[in-house]
């Protein structure tokens, strides 16, 4: 059973990592480069792909998380905000702006951390979703 917390916190950093690198302009190592897929990583972590997760409301996903180790929800909170403002960012969808930044919003309640390109990216979704 340890073994496969450890596998799938090792595919959500993985994740997170590449979509860290699209989010910050850095197609040449983009997921499809890296020859990762991203429906099969979210399979993997979720058992369902983003058109399943995307379909459920935050509050769910919320709760979804919260069934996982404590320790391990600001990984799922960064990967998840990261996921859902790659979206944004393709498909130009509201709702998933909104939840990047309740999701990034999540990670920095969570982790501590102060990330400055997590905090820039709240930001920028405040713009977009008329927040001041």
């Amino acid at each position: 059973m340890i073994q496969d917390k450890d596998f799938t916190l090792r595919l959500i950093r993985q994740l997170t990592q590449a979509l860290e690198k699209l989010l910050l302009g850095k197609p040449e190592e983009s997921l499809i480069q890296k020859e990762l897929d991203f429906d099969t990583l979210m399979k993997d972590i979720f058992k369902m792909d983003f058109e399943e997760l995307s379909s459920q409301s935050a509050e769910e996903i919320i709760e979804m998380v919260k069934m996982r180790e404590p320790k391990d929800h600001p990984d799922y909170y960064e990967m998840l905000g990261n996921v859902f403002m790659f979206h944004f960012r393709t498909e130009g969808k509201k709702d998933f702006a909104e939840r990047a930044k309740t999701f990034y919003e999540l990670y920095l309640t969570t982790s501590g951390i102060f990330a400055m390109p997590i905090i820039h990216r709240i930001s920028e979704l405040k713009v977009v979703l008329n927040i001041n």
